[in-house]
């Protein structure tokens, strides 16, 4: 496990530069349409996401008129995902720092979406600050994880990198409490989605905020 978070902070890191690459060798040219599966899951006009990355969905939701911020705590991945926005001719509104501390007021998000995250998704301190930054109804959407199920020798190879590496396993109905627990804990009501993508099977979590009063609404400035 230390030898994982070694490897993935250092990728997110010093190593950053490789993420595009490396992410399609080992999903076998499938991670940008993993990613894009939490698309039809997030609700606006305000959007946040969660370790952006190199920027692919902050490039997907510009597109599609959305007013979306970006958080990310590596200053590389920062760079990588202005560059992107920049080259596409898109506006930006990325800043840096930790999803246990997000510097944003109470109830001001229609969605925050959050793909691949490292294991701080399922810290409560996390959950509890993106709880409190969503709009009642408003929902907190995770892509955790992907299996490829094709059978030629690039996928059986992508399918052993991804189990040694601890990004995908066998999702029993124990898994799959296991995974919604922590979302349940901070209040959420969380649902497990299974969703079928080229050869592959994406899973996709919906946790959403109760609808318990409603909060005057607040923005955030690009």
């Amino acid at each position: 496990m230390k030898l994982m978070r070694f490897f993935f902070y250092h990728f997110y890191h010093a190593f950053a530069w490789t993420y595009d690459l490396v992410s399609w060798v080992v999903s076998v040219g499938r991670w940008r349409d993993w990613l894009l599966t939490a698309l039809p899951y997030i609700n606006g006009p305000r959007v946040l996401e969660l370790g952006h990355g190199p920027g692919h969905l902050q490039a997907a939701l510009r597109q599609r008129g959305v007013a979306v911020l970006g958080l990310d705590e590596s200053r590389q991945m920062g760079r990588m995902a202005s560059g992107r926005l920049s080259r596409l001719g898109l506006p930006m509104a990325l800043t840096r720092g930790h999803a246990q501390f997000l510097p944003f007021g109470a109830d001001c998000f229609d969605s925050v979406a959050s793909t691949f995250p490292t294991e701080y998704i399922f810290d409560g301190r996390a959950l509890d600050e993106i709880y409190r930054v969503l709009r009642p109804g408003g929902k907190l959407v995770v892509v955790p994880m992907a299996w490829i199920v094709g059978k030629s020798i690039a996928d059986r190879a992508a399918v052993w990198l991804f189990r040694v590496t601890r990004q995908s396993g066998d999702l029993t109905e124990a898994v799959k409490e296991r995974i919604q627990l922590p979302f349940a804990d901070a209040g959420f009501r969380v649902r497990i989605e299974m969703v079928q993508k080229r050869l592959s099977t994406v899973l996709v979590i919906v946790a959403e905020k109760p609808v318990e009063r409603e909060s005057p609404s607040q923005t955030f400035s690009e």
